[in-house]
């Protein structure tokens, strides 16, 4: 069984990291919420409050199978922030192990050299930070270990490809038409 961590910081796009959440729980994915601000209650840009699984600090992540980043600028930019985060997504991304961004988050990724050589999509304006990437123009692309989304509005169809990767393509085909989900 897969385990999955998706990764809070003040200022989050909610519809982004809830979507995630969301759709691979209802497939049975175990996925927690963790909070990179040392408090269990984490404000998302639009003022929504959302209670943490974990802290950062609780997080075993010799047991993670797949680190997921939502966007929102001030939450890319307190994830970013966060050192004992980075290092993590430095080493999955180097061992082969999935890492997942959507928004601004990817610049992250392109910030810290993860993807040079790969396909990959942010929030408009953000291309010129996905260094190295050959920027495509899809909801959300995969190449490899890393799967990365352009936005609020392709939130499913980013979570449909993460839970693509977890299962196989017949389950995330029947998630989407469970949730009436029209691409």
């Amino acid at each position: 069984m897969s385990k999955v961590c998706v990764f809070f910081g003040t200022g989050f796009e909610e519809i982004e990291a809830l979507t995630v959440v969301d759709i691979l729980r209802r497939a049975g994915i175990e996925t927690d919420m963790v909070s990179v601000m040392d408090q269990r209650t984490v404000m998302g840009s639009h003022q929504i409050p959302v209670v943490m699984d974990k802290l950062l600090s609780e997080v075993d992540f010799g047991s993670v199978d797949v680190l997921i980043l939502p966007g929102g600028l001030g939450g890319t930019k307190n994830l970013e922030a966060n050192e004992a985060l980075m290092e993590q997504v430095d080493a999955f991304a180097g061992n082969g192990k999935m890492v997942c961004a959507i928004c601004a988050a990817p610049s992250i990724l392109g910030h810290r050299g993860i993807l040079k050589g790969k396909k990959a999509i942010a929030y408009p304006g953000f291309e010129d930070q996905l260094t190295g990437a050959q920027v495509v123009d899809e909801p959300a692309v995969r190449d490899g270990n890393i799967i990365t989304g352009r936005g609020m509005g392709c939130s499913i169809p980013f979570a449909l490809e993460i839970l693509k990767y977890l299962t196989d393509e017949e389950t995330a085909k029947e998630m989407a038409e469970k949730i009436v989900y029209q691409s």
